[in-house]
């Protein structure tokens, strides 16, 4: 995909293989008129009273639709989508949705920090999505995938209108806002010790264990989480983070830096009281009513796989799984693809026929 500026990257575009047009799209009768026919879309689409941005890759209108919720809540996975996903669209249509205040969405109309976020709201901008892409593509239901922060829209999504999903595959799967940040805590700390690290150490006895006031601590602790997931994960390929030079230009990289930090704040507030404080998903209750499947990293620390796994274990669904990948932290490498994509042909397949 060639550079395209920032101005037409702001003018709502639609690339698809019927033509390009100005105005966003519309919720409308499907755009698919053969089940062999291609699709490349992207585009701002009126969700919940904003444009909000969508890309749509598939090589036919016949195969089941992913839709994937992105992490951060800031991260928009979009401009990294074709790179990671390279050949998943032979076999899937893969929908990418940069949310309230994160990527283009943000860059379209940025909200000013006294705006806030909310989980309910961004469930309800996800449903409307999911019931877009009903309409758009001409499905009854599509696949649910969300990662990090997208796995607790993602529960709330599958929740809320278990109906919309054929599943719901949930990776680096957070649970509850207080036991995820003190288990990353305390097992960043035991490693720090255990490696004689005094500087990390020292770093983290003068943090403290959380909840904490200061939203710059949660940083801090993911810097060396990171650290220490590094010495014992394989590294994903350098070229799955390079943006696609859609992506790319001067100012959409400023858009998304500040889409970033937008929605930091608004994650861990300003006092420790933002959309995090509040998780707690078993409270949502523990029957599903669509297959779960959960695909955790073994060396993860922010969202430890123990945590999850309790919760996983008390959960009834149709069909469930567990899969725990080695040599996989928080942040997806080639593993945890691969382990996604076992579970979307062994698991997932068969249910749709």
């Amino acid at each position: 995909m060639r550079p395209i500026s920032h101005l037409a990257l702001l003018s709502a575009l639609l690339l698809s293989t019927t033509g390009l047009h100005a105005e966003p799209l519309a919720f409308s009768d499907s755009i698919c008129t053969s089940p062999a026919q291609p699709i490349r879309e992207q585009a701002y689409v009126p969700i919940n009273g904003i444009e909000q941005w969508i890309t749509v890759t598939g090589a036919a209108c016949g195969n089941p639709v992913i839709l994937f919720i992105h992490g951060g809540p800031g991260n928009a996975l979009s401009p990294y989508a074709d790179a990671i996903y390279a050949g998943w669209e032979r076999h899937y249509t893969l929908v990418q949705w940069d949310q309230r205040g994160a990527g283009m969405t943000y860059a379209k109309q940025r909200p000013t920090e006294d705006v806030p976020l909310t989980v309910e709201q961004m469930r309800d901008d996800g449903i409307a999505v999911a019931r877009y892409l009903q309409q758009h593509l001409g499905k009854d239901k599509v696949i649910l995938m969300g990662s990090s922060w997208g796995s607790i829209l993602g529960v709330h999504m599958a929740k809320a209108r278990p109906d919309l999903f054929h599943a719901y595959i949930g990776t680096a799967q957070v649970v509850n806002a207080r036991d995820n940040e003190a288990g990353m805590y305390g097992q960043v700390l035991a490693l720090a010790q255990a490696a004689q690290d005094a500087p990390t150490v020292d770093k983290l006895t003068a943090l403290g264990p959380p909840p904490w006031r200061d939203p710059r601590n949660f940083g801090i602790l993911r810097r060396f989480d990171r650290k220490y997931e590094g010495l014992a994960t394989d590294a994903p390929p350098k070229h799955w983070w390079q943006p696609a030079p859609f992506y790319a230009t001067q100012q959409a990289l400023a858009d998304a830096e500040a889409a970033d930090d937008y929605s930091y704040i608004q994650f861990i507030g300003m006092r420790g009281d933002g959309m995090f404080a509040k998780v707690d998903l078993p409270v949502l209750g523990t029957r599903f009513g669509l297959p779960v499947f959960l695909v955790m990293g073994e060396e993860d620390l922010l969202t430890s796989p123990a945590i999850a796994r309790t919760y996983f274990d008390s959960l009834t669904a149709p069909v469930k799984s567990f899969t725990l990948v080695k040599r996989a932290g928080h942040d997806p490498n080639q593993a945890v693809l691969d382990a996604q994509w076992a579970i979307l042909r062994d698991k997932v397949a068969p249910l749709l026929k």
